[in-house]
């Protein structure tokens, strides 16, 4: 998204709590990764509107998505996996002093090590995958299976800054080149995938949002 837009936009999100503000703060200051605001405001928009119960989220980092739902939410419960000890450990931090241990549970670990652990939580209402982008695929693959019916799956960062646009070849690092490749490659293969119907929103970095075919979209 263009970065004047980006900020015009952000300036509209609604104030967040002191913690948060903290939270925003630590995560410029040490390059740790966490949602844009202007991906994060829709995203709980859409999440008001589901009402979901039990969320999974792949990616911890410091906890800043994660204490985001569980706000937004006050009868949701977030089971979430980060594999980073560091920010691991500013997620157990920031989660206790937001007095939500009790409804954010946090699985330490790859999340494709992980399965076992995350099984006997399921099913969920809502997936939430914001980590290695590489391993997008294999993290849908893997979890989709514990998806509740009418349950939705969010995938963050998949416009990429814009690379998904460029073409391969102008992108000077070979590293962000691989990732670029195989961020396109897991939008072409999801919006292509017979279970689910899938729509890319142009909000934050890119939020893809798969609906299962055949879901009432409703309740239970």
């Amino acid at each position: 998204m263009n970065e004047n837009l980006n900020r015009y936009l952000e300036a509209f999100a609604p104030v967040r709590n002191d913690l948060l503000t903290e939270m925003e703060g630590y995560a410029k200051a040490n390059g740790v990764p966490i949602m844009e605001l202007s991906g994060m405001e829709p995203l709980l928009q859409i999440l008001k509107i589901q009402k979901p119960q039990n969320i999974l989220e792949i990616g911890t980092a410091i906890g800043y998505s994660a204490l985001r739902m569980a706000y937004t939410l006050p009868n949701a419960t977030i089971l979430t996996i980060e594999r980073d000890e560091d920010r691991l450990s500013k997620a157990y931090e920031y989660i206790e002093r937001a007095h939500m241990e009790n409804r954010v549970l946090v699985i330490k670990g790859d999340a494709l090590e992980t399965e076992h652990l995350v099984s006997p939580h399921g099913p969920f209402d809502c997936l939430f995958i914001d980590a290695a982008k590489g391993q997008y695929q294999r993290f849908f693959e893997m979890y989709e299976k514990y998806l509740a019916p009418g349950g939705i799956i969010f995938t963050d960062n998949v416009l990429f800054k814009g690379l998904v646009a460029e073409e391969l070849e102008s992108i000077e690092s070979k590293r962000t080149r691989n990732l670029v490749k195989k961020i396109k490659g897991y939008n072409e293969w999801l919006i292509s995938h017979e279970d689910y119907e899938t729509v890319i929103l142009p909000v934050g970095d890119g939020l893809a949002i798969s609906m299962k075919k055949g879901d009432s979209h409703e309740k239970a």
